[in-house]
């Protein structure tokens, strides 16, 4: 039996338990991080039969870094087991464009659960938490429902609730720090920092997210409360950084960046 949505497990990726809908409902073009043209609800080619990556240990080299950050926060096991009863795509060829609608409608919620999650952990006043318990029992009763619920759920107008909520507590938590670090570098949600050099600054509290921080020098900074949310780490140098107290950070942001054994993970 697959855990609640009410723990962190259920949240966690479990392949062993997917029909590999992340290789095959989603497409992507032919870039840095994807070595292929694919359309969406095809298999990639190197999918095997089994529904295993027949080049999982050499992704990078091969092209497909893409492919090593990506999350789908626990919605491939449901959808795979609870939406379609174990029964894959494969054994039942005319589920495959319900399955995959379902999981590119389940992986955006269980994500907003995941940072719904991280902000209960932080919020400081109990209105802001009460908001976010609100906007969990919302969010779950879609994810845990059936099929039908999954398709008609309005999932643009959670996304718009639950971008709110996080923000809510994002100022909250942000606003017990006083550090100029963040007007120092004139750092913003949305800014450019592509290949910016702030190794080593202090950068408590700063509001980073959906900045482009692609290649970013950050080793040695102090990240405490800095909102990662969205922002693009790919390739920054996290080496030496403090992010154990960074709000809203993915794991694979982590991924898609590079650290050290010294980088200061956030908590589980």
């Amino acid at each position: 039996m697959a855990p609640p949505l009410a723990t962190p497990a259920a949240l966690r990726p479990d392949c062993s338990q997917c029909f590999a809908l992340c290789c095959t409902a989603f497409g992507f073009t032919r870039s840095a991080d994807f070595a292929i043209d694919k359309p969406p609800a095809r298999p990639c080619p190197n999918l095997a039969a089994d529904f295993s990556c027949t080049i999982h240990d050499r992704l990078r080299p091969r092209g497909f870094a893409g492919c090593t950050v990506f999350d789908c926060f626990g919605a491939g096991q449901a959808v795979s087991q609870r939406l379609f009863h174990g029964t894959s795509w494969r054994d039942n060829p005319g589920s495959a464009p319900d399955m995959f609608a379902a999981f590119r409608v389940m992986r955006q919620l269980h994500e907003m659960l995941w940072h719904l999650a991280q902000a209960e952990a932080v919020a400081y006043s109990p209105d802001a938490a009460d908001e976010v318990r609100l906007l969990q029992v919302k969010v779950r009763e879609v994810a845990e429902g059936n099929l039908g619920k999954v398709f008609t759920a309005d999932v643009g107008s959670l996304h718009l609730q639950v971008g709110e909520a996080l923000r809510w507590v994002s100022e909250e938590v942000r606003a017990g720090y006083f550090s100029d670090g963040p007007q120092r570098h004139g750092l913003a949600p949305g800014a450019d920092l592509a290949g910016a050099n702030l190794s080593g600054s202090a950068l408590c509290g700063a509001d980073l997210r959906g900045s482009y921080l692609i290649g970013a020098d950050l080793r040695g900074a102090d990240l405490t409360a800095v909102d990662f949310l969205g922002a693009d780490l790919r390739d920054a140098r996290l080496d030496d950084a403090d992010l154990s107290h960074s709000l809203f950070l993915t794991q694979a942001q982590i991924t898609a960046a590079r650290g050290n054994l010294s980088t200061a993970a956030p908590r589980a």
